[in-house]
């Protein structure tokens, strides 16, 4: 499981890859959930052309569930997901 993110400038621009290492962006902010003093979920700024970037349809900036998030160390790990629209 992740650990405890200690500052929020630790994570900052950190890369963001997928557990197969797909590259799929940038760390730009955090979501708190301030009633349990807990991450709620990382926002990435999703690099043209990157996995993120096809998977959401080209949007910049993609609200990733915290649970989703496998690693965080100098680059960060999240989990694969499958989309509707996934061909067969």
């Amino acid at each position: 499981m992740v650990e405890n993110i200690i500052d929020f400038s630790d994570i900052v621009d950190r890369e963001v890859y997928t557990e197969k290492g797909s590259h799929c962006g940038q760390i730009r902010d955090v979501e708190l959930d301030l009633d349990k003093f807990a991450v709620r979920a990382v926002v990435v700024a999703a690099e043209e052309d990157s996995y993120l970037a096809q998977k959401v349809g080209g949007a910049k900036n993609v609200v990733i569930p915290y649970r989703m998030i496998d690693a965080m160390d100098d680059i960060i790990i999240m989990k694969d997901f499958e989309t509707d629209d996934e061909e067969e």
